[in-house]
């Protein structure tokens, strides 16, 4: 169950997306796709949410997003180029005009010594475009660290359409 507060943030995000007549997609691994379901817990999310991909795997960020093996390989999937990948490809192949996305690790297994538990990237893009990706670790438990990355996956959405 995700926070009023991150609910408020999602109706929030919903009103400026309608407001420039946009749409998002959404590229999701760590959260399983809780980013989507804020988003579509409010009522008329239809008008802008295209939907979302929900990537856990390597090989559904392969298959589904077209992130290259090679990258995967290379840095791994807990990674800013990895993020960056899904988030333009959320925009791309899902036909939105805004794709995010995040891949961590929720824990309480996974870290290594480079990696953390509650090690995420978070991922903005414009279709055809702009994209950033921001680095958090973020404290707590499993469920914590999953609500915490949703509520900075709006966050960094939000940032990217008020900068414009």
């Amino acid at each position: 169950m995700l926070p009023d507060t991150t609910l408020e943030q999602a109706r929030a995000l919903l009103e400026l997306l309608r407001e420039r007549g946009m749409t998002i997609a959404t590229a999701e691994s760590c959260t399983g796709g809780l980013i989507a379901a804020a988003l579509t817990a409010i009522p008329g999310s239809s008008d802008s949410v295209v939907g979302g991909f929900v990537t856990y795997s390597n090989q559904a960020k392969v298959s589904m997003l077209g992130v290259p093996p090679g990258v995967l390989a290379g840095v791994g999937a807990v990674s800013e180029a990895v993020a960056r990948r899904m988030a333009e490809s959320a925009a791309g192949r899902g036909g939105a005009d805004i794709g995010v996305s995040c891949t961590g690790i929720a824990g309480p297994g996974g870290a290594t010594e480079t990696k953390p538990v509650g090690l995420v990237f978070i991922g903005a893009a414009r279709r055809g475009g702009t994209a950033l990706v921001e680095r958090h670790v973020l404290p707590g438990d499993r469920a914590a660290v999953r609500a915490a990355t949703v509520a900075a996956a709006l966050s960094l959405v939000e940032a990217m359409l008020r900068e414009g």
